[in-house]
């Protein structure tokens, strides 16, 4: 900072320096001009004229000015009265130098001081972000700017780094929520196969509890890889786009939908889907799982008897089903990872907790937006907005 802070002062100083200079010098040469013609005209009306050699002096020019014009002036006498305006206007314009001298020295000194001081006042907020910046770590995320000034650019500016500190910090609380989600959605199934071959295998257990404990392990081992690929499909998605296709996202519906309708009869739930064409530039496989997961998310989260409601068109994706009431303060905390609306209840199928999550990455991967509300009489609807082509284009 103190680098620009020089830069600035010299700007500074060196503009209002240039000003005095600049102003000096249109003084010294107004008064140049005028300095000989007002001293002639002082002084030739006080010279004697019975002094003067009138033969012996030309007869100069005598100065444009009115009173020049009107007053009847002898030659000899304004020859004199020329000689006595030189040498008194010399006197005059060296003592005026001398002075502007002085002050324009004086006044470069006090330009210089105060390009300074402003140079200084205008940095500060500067030096504030900062000095903030290298403060900084996960233990004061809390700590913002908070800078007093009236708008402008800087104010903007601290507001700015303010509105990006926020950012941070949700973005470190959520990573810290993950990590400790993970590790302990991680460690459960861990701990039941340990809790399974230390308990159920010891004391040398009959055939059938073997196999019972056998299908428990690869039930928990189906788990822990659902857990996996999902972890690695969120990483994939939280990473962008790396191809672009034209995919059509009501044929994508369709088919997870009928793919699904196995798992919807043995729930005993109704799927009803409104498909309007619609072609999407995204990736095939994210946007199969962004339908997927929602669908199964439905279904899952339904009673027997209930209803699922898919709708897409040109504004987009809904998902819509019957179930238990939500608390619509929670539904926003749906998206994050590991977050469900009920206890875990280790049903089978259920999921690791990543179905919603995935749906929220993939849609910002392609550009899009979801969101969701809970519904009056019980369940949710979950929206998902993508940027869309008009359905001729699939054609071309």
């Amino acid at each position: 900072m103190n680098s620009e802070r020089t830069r600035l002062a010299a700007l500074y100083g060196g503009l209002l320096v240039m000003a005095g200079v600049l102003l000096l010098a249109i003084v010294y040469l107004l008064v140049s001009e005028g300095v000989y013609a007002g001293i002639v005209t002082a002084v030739a009306p006080a010279v004697p004229t019975a002094r003067l050699d009138a033969g012996s002096v030309p007869a100069p020019a005598l100065p444009s000015s009115e009173w020049a014009q009107t007053a009847v002036i002898e030659p000899g006498q304004y020859a004199v009265a020329q000689k006595v305006s030189t040498a008194a206007g010399d006197a005059a314009l060296s003592q005026l130098l001398t002075v502007s001298g002085v002050s324009l020295a004086v006044y470069s000194a006090l330009s210089v001081a105060l390009a300074w001081w402003m140079a200084g006042r205008v940095l500060r907020p500067v030096g504030v972000i900062t000095a903030r910046a290298r403060r900084l770590s996960g233990s004061n995320l809390h700590e913002r700017i908070a800078l007093k000034a009236p708008p402008g650019e800087l104010k903007e500016l601290a507001d700015t780094f303010d509105g990006m500190l926020d950012r941070i910090q949700q973005l470190v609380a959520a990573r810290q929520r993950f990590a400790a989600n993970a590790a302990h959605e991680l460690r459960t199934p861990l701990a039941v196969q340990r809790a399974a071959a230390e308990i159920g295998l010891a004391d040398d257990p009959p055939p059938e509890k073997v196999a019972w404990i056998r299908d428990k392990l690869i039930d928990t081992a189906d788990n822990s890889e659902r857990l996996i690929e999902g972890l690695l499909l969120l990483a994939v998605s939280d990473e962008g786009l790396r191809r672009r296709e034209r995919v059509a996202l009501d044929e994508t519906v369709t088919t997870v939908t009928e793919a699904l309708a196995a798992e919807a009869a043995e729930r005993d739930i109704t799927v009803e889907v409104a498909a309007r064409p619609v072609t999407v530039e995204g990736d095939a496989v994210l946007l199969d799982h962004l339908v997927h997961n929602l669908v199964a998310n439905a279904l899952r989260h339904n009673h027997p008897g209930g209803t699922v409601t898919v709708r897409v068109g040109p504004d987009g994706l809904e998902v819509a089903n019957t179930g238990p009431r939500v608390d619509p303060a929670t539904v926003p905390l749906l998206f994050e990872p590991f977050r469900r609306a009920r206890a875990r209840r280790h049903a089978p199928g259920e999921g690791a907790g990543l179905g919603l999550s995935i749906v929220a990455s993939v849609a910002r991967a392609h550009g899009g937006d979801v969101g969701a509300r809970a519904n009056p009489g019980g369940g949710l609807t979950a929206r998902v907005t993508l940027p869309t082509r008009l359905p001729a284009a699939r054609a071309r």
